[in-house]
């Protein structure tokens, strides 16, 4: 028997990527191969995402696509956030695809070669269940991989639906972990580990809910870093909530060799960042910034930021441009505000116009554009230590995989070496270098 093929289009975050890690592990024990193309295979699956609603129109577009895409005979299922925050409304409004799976529901439409789905509508009987963040990983393809330490979380930020369709925290077991690094395979030199919120890592197995730490005890995500830095030659944290950040953190962040720092701040204004029931200032986030920079004079600092929160004004806006100005963040991601139902946002007075949010984003974006810029030019001359990822490209401390610039380099030198390179050229948020 000729096995089914299987095309997985993800979208959104890393911990999206990881959870279709994850499902392409599941298809293949099942007997699935994967597609050279969506046209090619028996059965499309879209990881999707309903962060905002830019996010919700690309996987919506994207199912259309695909689904106009597909062979005769072909089966398109629809997972991921979209699917498990409007499971009901999608399956009535897309009658092209043929199963909306939430995160619990597996995607296979029945065992290979069946002919028919296993679920509700079309035989009676419910499809079973599984833990999605527990799945077994298969081996990596790429010298790095993403590992998922945790699903949900336990804040409430004013713009965030996350935890109404992702759930409380729910921490995975240190040894679970260090099992799935262990999965990845020998040619993995780099873990990113990804979280909602990620330096609250194991709070919630360590003490029972809303229990404080005992007085100068680390966050158990401290000890995390430590053991994995052990196992592997880098370990870079993304998603890091600024009040979590505390010297600990920092200092085992630091002592990896990986000084990388992607803070989310969202903005500076005080009124407005309490406004978003978040923490800090512009002021406090520098006073982090310039102790991160003590500790590790060449770390790498990102950040997002979200323009037209309701209330916000032209003054928060020219704080946030001093801040830039200051900061001089490596990388930074900015997006307007996305009024999304049943948060705290949602109908909060003092709307700002699209428009005018749309105005301050690309102000933002060209005042960071120039600065990026100058953070690359800065590092020509240098000497640094890459990991090449593949043909020509590679990565140093400073560039996270997928999201940040990449350094160029001899196409001759193999995936997942280390090389020390000297920087000689650079445009926009690359960099070229030579061995």
């Amino acid at each position: 028997m000729v096995a089914e093929r299987y095309w997985l289009e993800t979208l959104g975050c890393p911990k999206n990527q990881v959870d279709s890690d994850k499902l392409a592990g599941m298809l293949r024990r099942d007997g699935y191969e994967p597609a050279a193309s969506p046209d090619d295979a028996e059965l499309v699956v879209v990881n999707t995402c309903a962060f905002i609603e830019a996010a919700r129109q690309e996987s919506i577009d994207t199912i259309l696509e695909l689904a106009a895409g597909r062979h005769e005979g072909a089966r398109l299922v629809v997972t991921g956030c979209l699917a498990e925050r409007h499971g009901e409304q999608l399956a009535a409004a897309l009658p092209e695809v043929d199963l909306v799976a939430g995160f619990g529901v597996p995607v296979t439409l029945g065992r290979r070669g069946a002919g028919t789905f296993t679920d509700e509508a079309t035989t009676g009987e419910a499809l079973p269940s599984f833990d999605l963040l527990n799945l077994p990983r298969p081996t990596a393809d790429a010298p790095w991989a993403y590992v998922k330490v945790a699903e949900g979380c336990d804040r409430r930020c004013g713009f965030c639906a996350i935890p109404s369709f992702r759930g409380l925290q729910r921490s995975r077991p240190q040894d679970v972990v260090l099992a799935e690094v262990a999965q990845l395979g020998d040619g993995v030199h780099e873990v990113v580990l990804v979280a909602q919120d990620l330096a609250s890592w194991g709070l919630d197995r360590s003490a029972p809910q809303h229990t404080a730490r005992p007085l100068g005890a680390p966050r158990p995500i401290v000890g995390l870093v430590r053991e994995l830095a052990q196992r592997v030659e880098r370990v870079r944290l993304l998603y890091l909530y600024p009040s979590a950040l505390d010297d600990a953190l920092v200092d085992a962040v630091v002592s990896t060799g990986v000084p990388y720092f992607d803070l989310s701040l969202q903005h500076v204004s005080r009124p407005l960042v309490r406004r978003m029931r978040r923490w800090g200032d512009g002021e406090r986030f520098l006073e982090r910034i310039d102790a991160i920079r003590a500790a590790a004079p060449d770390a790498a600092l990102r950040s997002s930021f979200i323009l037209g929160y309701p209330g916000e004004t032209e003054d928060d806006h020219d704080l946030l441009l001093s801040f830039l100005t200051e900061a001089r963040l490596d990388w930074a991601g900015f997006f307007t505000f996305s009024e999304e139902p049943g948060t705290y946002a949602e109908g909060l007075p003092g709307a700002v116009p699209a428009e005018l949010a749309l105005e301050r984003l690309r102000e933002c974006s060209e005042l960071q554009d120039v600065i990026t810029a100058e953070r690359r030019s800065a590092l020509v001359g240098e000497r640094i230590e890459v990991l090449v990822d593949g043909p020509g490209v590679a990565r140093s401390h400073r560039e996270a995989p997928d999201i940040d610039g990449v350094v160029h380099v001899d196409r001759g030198l193999g995936a997942g070496e280390f090389h020390k390179v000297t920087v000689t050229g650079a445009a926009g948020p690359d960099v070229w270098a030579e061995t």
